[in-house]
């Protein structure tokens, strides 16, 4: 029985509190909202004409009046901090300070947070003299953001600055107490430094080495010792650090065994750098600094034999497993190029043409793209290093020969070999090779590109444009090709030139992308100044495409008229502008009432152009087309049968809801009908 009751109990809704929807005692006007807007975006032009003060009284009007556009300015919500900053220097020139106090602290109180107003805040306490008060700020400051380092350093520069050597050392202390950074710490030892205290500066230097456990803090403190001529206590600062850092950091090694070397302790630093490479493996830095170590003191042939020697069968086995293994044999190859500078080169020849020989067993490029830079570097090796100008070229023909171009090609390798025959001065072979490129190359974009751009370097115009044309012979369809053979034409002030080849390029049949080209024209007649042109434009890119984008940038560029000239210029903008959206409302409507996503996005639009024309605009031309936002849900049936619904917004416009109002009424009517029939 109790269940039954409490099943059927009937739940009535909580009483709602009802606001108060009195009217405020003060209102606002629209007027007054865009002074106020106009006076915060442009305030020099609002400014109070200049006035002589001839008496005290009206010197207090003046600060009477000043004090309360202040107040009104920083009364707004968030204001900016110039605007305090203002204030409180304005009531600093008049020496009031205590006034100036008073609002540095109600800056504080709204956004205490806020460093830059604590750092000036000292800085007029300071400037002023009052450095009981600047103290106490920077207390306040550093209690309220101890993490902000620039406070803790101007606390300690102004008691330092004062000859409070004991207070700086306090501030200093309270910082150390934070755990700042390595340079908060270094500058506190820089401190003592100056004034001769090694002992407190040792001190510091054992915290800070607690604190931040690192071979940089370790080196720092060892270099200190060092500069005071303290030999035993730097080794054993080094020895410390890596018997606390472990084999984690090669840094320390190196550091370790430098500081060995200088103080010629040869066997010293060869024993660490051993040690180091045993804990740390094989670190690159530490490596090369007990090569450069060894080739100093040691015997260079047999250490440097040894220790090429080792890596060299590394590498070895490695391309003998794999002998396609081609970042491998750059590794070798990178190796002999160290030890062939000393004079080697044949070794490293040797090594480049095993290599080379180990062509990708299929034709397919993503198999020769990391064994063409083989050949790369091997024709810059000669050219440069080798300086083997002969053997340079001989490696670019043979890699162009092997190459299966009918298949594949590189571009790079063309450039390469073009700019190689550049760099010999001879142009006409590297227009030979470029041709041939253009001829051969499967994919030409890049060598076209780069053509190019060394015929214009050379200022050879005809060729450019020569080259312009066979590409668009090659690719008309490409729309970044007409817009570049345009703009070269535009550089050299061949206006014609430039509108004829944006006509041959909006006539193509089939582009890639059709609307990059429509742009690059439009905005190269507005650049001219060719507003007719420009609207024949637009309307000739209206016949091909209603595309909503198209609408808004034609009634943009009609609404972009109206920014000089007189008011009746901006009235017929503005009308050019409305005629143009109301084409484009009429289509959507008439011809597209499917789309009406886009009618209302162009709406949208609409409304903001009104908005934006100020006291010219009409909002209530666009406002009765608006369309009511609904949330409906749709059913999806997923591959395995399961039915799922989505959500989407969906519009109701006033000739739908009209009609849609006029159907309930039929409805209801047809109803009444129907049941006074039946009785």
């Amino acid at each position: 029985m109790a269940s039954f009751v409490k099943d059927t109990q009937v739940k009535l809704p909580r009483p709602t509190r009802v606001k108060n929807k009195t009217p405020a005692p003060l209102q606002i006007t629209a007027e007054q909202l865009l002074r106020e807007a106009r006076e915060r975006q442009e305030p020099d032009q609002f400014l109070p004409p200049q006035q002589n003060i001839t008496d005290s009284a009206e010197f207090s009007d003046y600060k009477l009046r000043r004090r309360k556009e202040f107040e009104d300015r920083i009364r707004r919500p968030r204001p900016p901090i110039y605007v305090w900053l203002n204030y409180a220097g304005w009531e600093e020139s008049l020496k009031d300070y205590a006034r100036a106090r008073s609002v540095w602290e109600r800056a504080l109180q709204g956004d205490y947070k806020n460093y830059s107003l604590w750092l000036k805040y000292a800085e007029f306490e300071m400037r002023n003299k009052f450095v009981n008060s600047a103290r106490n700020v920077w207390d306040r400051a550093v209690t309220v953001l101890p993490r902000v380092d620039q406070l803790w350093y101007k606390y300690a520069h102004m008691e330092e600055m004062l000859g409070n050597i004991g207070g700086a050392r306090e501030v200093f202390e309270r910082w150390m107490k934070w755990s700042p950074d390595q340079q908060g710490w270094l500058s506190f030892i820089n401190f003592e430094l100056r004034y001769k205290e090694t002992e407190r500066a040792r001190d510091v230097y054992e915290r800070f080495v607690l604190c931040h456990p690192k071979a940089s803090s370790y080196i720092h403190y060892a270099m200190f010792e060092v500069k005071g001529g303290e030999v035993a206590r730097a080794r054993e600062v080094y020895e410390r650090a890596v018997k606390n850092l472990g084999d984690c950091d090669e840094e320390i090694f190196v550091a370790f065994g430098e500081f060995e070397e200088r103080c010629n302790e040869v066997e010293r630093a060869r024993d660490i750098y051993k040690f180091g490479l045993d804990r740390v493996g094989r670190g690159d830095e530490l490596y090369r600094k007990f090569l450069e170590f060894e080739k100093q003191y040691g015997d260079k042939e047999g250490i440097d034999d040894v220790i090429v020697r080792k890596r060299r069968s590394e590498y070895e086995d490695q391309v003998r497993k794999n002998p396609l293994n081609y970042d491998a044999w750059f590794d070798y190859i990178r190796l002999e190029e160290e030890e062939g500078s000393v004079g080697d080169k044949e070794r490293v020849r040797e090594v480049y043409e095993r290599a080379i020989a180990n062509v990708p067993l299929a034709n397919e490029k993503r198999y020769w793209r990391r064994y063409i830079y083989l050949w790369v570097n091997y024709a810059l090796y000669e050219e440069i290093q080798a300086e083997d100008v002969e053997r340079a070229r001989q490696v670019y023909r043979e890699c162009l020969k092997l190459v299966p171009h009918a298949s594949f090609s590189f571009a790079k390798i063309w450039l390469l070999a073009a700019q190689f025959k550049i760099r010999q001065l001879n142009i006409t072979a590297a227009r030979k090779i470029l041709g041939n490129a253009i001829g051969i190359a499967p994919n030409k974009d890049k060598i076209f590109k780069e053509y190019i751009e060394i015929e214009l370097q050379l200022g050879e115009i005809d060729r450019c444009r020569r080259l312009y044309q066979k590409y668009l012979e090659w690719s008309p369809e490409k729309c970044y090709v007409w817009c570049k053979f345009a703009k070269f034409e535009r550089s050299l002030e061949e206006i014609e030139r430039a509108r004829g080849i944006f006509e041959l390029a909006v006539a193509q049949h089939a582009l890639d992308l059709p609307e990059l080209v429509w742009k690059a024209y439009i905005d190269f007649e507005m650049s001219q100044g060719e507003v007719e042109r420009t609207r024949a434009l637009y309307e000739r890119l209206l016949e091909r495409t209603k595309h909503y984008k198209v609408w808004v940038s034609f009634a943009t560029f009609e609404a972009g008229e109206q920014e000089e000239g007189d008011i009746e210029r901006k009235r017929e903008c503005i009308r050019r502008t409305r005629a143009v959206f109301d084409r484009a409302y009429m289509y959507y409507k008439d011809l597209t009432p499917e789309l009406k996503e886009e009618r209302a996005k162009l709406l949208e639009d609409w409304l903001k152009m009104e908005v934006s024309f100020g006291m010219l605009g009409d909002v209530s031309i666009v406002e009765s087309k608006l369309p009511k936002k609904l949330k409906k849900r749709k059913s999806i049936t997923g591959e395995d049968g399961s039915v799922e619904y989505v959500e989407y917004t969906d519009y109701l416009f006033p000739e739908e809801l009209q009609t849609l109002n006029l159907n309930i009424l039929e409805a209801a009517y047809r109803w009444k009908k129907q049941k006074v029939n039946s009785v």
